[in-house]
């Protein structure tokens, strides 16, 4: 079994790339298989992190997933993946609970009564009101759970145009809670760029990487907005950069390939088609990246 990509597991569970990208980094969901030295996500992968989507859905925020699955591997290491074994609980709090044995209990260890687990439909349960109150940040210093909690909300609003001003809203008290948030500083870039601001964009993605010069997304989005903006050398620098933080990053290989391409560059188009055939052999581009490597062979 060869497992799922990075960008397949995205398009299968409707997320973006960048936030799938975000929870590996953090450790919250980990491919467990390979082929060759590209680490690949395996169907049970899969189920964790829909299980993931399912408990945001049911307002479940991701601080309390992410405490739930670290008691769980604390209190019950024999549970192999305890992410996908958590479930909400009816009460309408951000309570999990997981089954081990045959019995219920909370991530602490705390065995709860076996009835109206996990009700059929969404509107059982009702959601917890997104943070507010501590939204603004604090003097004290930053807040990443609140950041955290934003992020997610933006990520959750920000693939839509009728809520990108709700995404960037997010994404700011995000920001305002941690400004050293590069994740949150790159996501609000992008809705940015696809409104049409280019300079606001230009400025969150050079922040992004001001705070971690290995920022993939931020490396490559910027790379994407100065080949438009007609920067080339930039954006083969960025390009680059991209791929000395993400080796396995299909796409910056493809935006490569085609820079070269474009600035009749052919030769040094070979290796990035090469390596995008290898990473992605059925993605949209992988018959033009064929016939490019067909026609330099040639």
């Amino acid at each position: 079994m060869t497992g799922f990509s990075t960008n397949e597991v995205a398009r299968i569970c409707r997320l973006s790339a960048a936030r799938l990208r975000y929870w590996e980094r953090t450790a919250l969901v980990q491919p467990s298989l390979s082929l060759g030295s590209e680490p690949r996500f395996s169907f049970q992968d899969l189920v964790q992190i829909r299980t993931v989507l399912a408990l945001l859905d049911r307002g479940v925020p991701l601080r309390r997933i992410r405490r739930s699955v670290e008691g769980v591997r604390s209190r019950i290491p024999e549970l192999g993946q305890p992410l996908g074994q958590l479930r909400v609980w009816i009460d309408g709090s951000d309570r999990v609970v997981v089954r081990h044995d045959g019995r219920l209990m909370e991530p602490d260890g705390q065995v709860v009564l076996d009835f109206a687990l996990a009700p059929p439909s969404a509107e059982d349960v009702a959601p917890l009101p997104h943070p507010s109150t501590r939204a603004g940040g604090s003097s004290e210093g930053p807040d990443p759970e609140t950041a955290l909690e934003w992020f997610e909300r933006g990520c959750q609003l920000d693939s839509e145009p009728r809520t990108a001003l709700e995404a960037i809203e997010a994404y700011q008290r995000a920001i305002a809670a941690d400004p050293t948030f590069a994740d949150a500083h790159c996501n609000l870039g992008t809705v940015h760029y696809n409104q049409g601001r280019r300079d606001e964009a230009r400025a969150c993605y050079q922040s992004a990487l001001e705070l971690d010069p290995h920022h993939v997304e931020a490396s490559f989005n910027l790379a994407n907005l100065s080949e438009e903006e007609g920067r080339n050398e930039m954006a083969l620098r960025l390009y680059k950069a991209a791929l000395r933080a993400d080796p396995l990053y299909a796409d910056a290989y493809l935006n490569l390939a085609l820079l070269y391409e474009k600035l009749g560059l052919r030769r040094r188009a070979r290796d990035p088609w090469r390596r995008y055939l290898q990473l992605d052999p059925n993605g949209a581009w992988a018959e033009v990246a064929r016939k490019h490597l067909s026609e330099l062979s040639g």
